[in-house]
């Protein structure tokens, strides 16, 4: 057996150990004025390599992307999810790819059962029939790909921090995620979790999105203030993991490191364990929508820590062993 596919076991084995309750505690969340970037990139790039090493997870403010254009993508997000079924089957999701919309088809390894959510992926050179028509959603495609170019532009200045602190060049993430190739991978994903507001109590012994760690390098998380759940953990906490909800606040942008960074950074970031716990039955029961972005890096990018803890593997590969992972349905 490689060094590769032990690596991939490992993570996968790792998520099945953590699908539990747990317990719940609170933590200071880092929350990092990311303002003025270009004259303080030092200051910033330090704060966020405390936060990710320390703590594990933090919020940004003052990032750049107006709250008007947030609000609208949310809006728009919930055009998409109010047309019917028949609609959204139209641009579903292939087997195999990481675009397009699905129906309570992920499957944790942490859970063994379905997220109670639906979700359409965005992945740009992979939305070919996938768009919804001008007909159906008259501006949905504009208004999305511009809220992804501001996503990718957020979080390539985080990336680039993250760089620097590694030894790599300033930029070298960001030709490693370069939208303009036709390998280019990274994914806005809309998110609606159902209301659970007919549910049965059974119902609220399931997860609206089972504990995980994403497959990516960073996730930037927009989410409606009032619409919780989001618990976070810290990578380096895994293994007797403690719960710390995170609630929305208007003009932050929840950050957590993925398995693709974990890797390229040769352990020295850890990826953060999340999950969306169901609403208590004294707390807003109606629909979540949250709107991650996931800057997973090029299929072509070769991801190799500069200590070459691990053996190098494409990104290609690596978001596919994911997917299959996620998406394969069980016996």
């Amino acid at each position: 057996m490689s060094a590769h596919t032990e690596y991939k076991l490992a993570e996968l084995e790792r998520e099945t150990r953590i699908g539990g309750a747990g317990i719940c505690v609170a933590r200071e969340i880092p929350r990092i004025d990311i303002s003025d970037y270009a004259h303080r990139k030092e200051a910033i790039a330090d704060a966020l390599w405390e936060a990710a090493t320390q703590v594990g997870f933090f919020q940004v403010f003052n990032h750049g992307i107006p709250e008007e254009d947030i609000d609208a993508a949310f809006a728009t997000a919930g055009e998409f999810f109010d047309l019917s079924i028949a609609e959204k089957e139209r641009h579903a999701r292939r087997p195999g790819s990481n675009a397009g919309w699905e129906y309570r088809a992920q499957v944790r390894p942490s859970t063994g059962t379905p997220d109670n959510k639906e979700s359409y992926q965005i992945t740009l050179p992979d939305m070919a029939g996938l768009w919804p028509t001008a007909t159906e959603l008259p501006g949905f495609k504009e208004r999305m790909c511009r809220f992804e170019r501001q996503n990718w532009e957020l979080g390539m200045k985080i990336l680039s921090c993250f760089a620097i602190r590694l030894g790599f060049d300033a930029d070298f993430f960001t030709h490693n995620h370069d939208p303009a190739s036709p390998y280019y991978q990274s994914t806005l994903r809309l998110i609606h979790y159902m209301s659970m507001e007919a549910a049965t109590d059974a119902d609220f012994d399931l997860w609206r999105a089972g504990a995980h760690s994403d497959f990516d390098c960073l996730t930037l998380l927009h989410q409606r203030p009032g619409q919780g759940g989001l618990q976070v953990c810290p990578g380096m906490e895994a293994d007797a993991p403690a719960w710390t909800d995170v609630p929305p606040l208007r003009g932050a942008v929840t950050c957590n490191i993925g398995d693709m960074l974990m890797r390229w950074s040769d352990d020295r970031l850890r990826s953060t364990l999340h999950r969306v716990r169901m609403p208590r039955r004294d707390e807003y029961l109606g629909p979540r929508l949250s709107l991650p972005f996931f800057c997973q890096a090029n299929r072509d990018a070769v991801i190799q820590g500069p200590l070459k803890k691990y053996a190098p593997i494409t990104a290609s590969d690596y978001l596919n062993e994911r997917i299959r992972a996620n998406y394969t349905p069980r016996a």
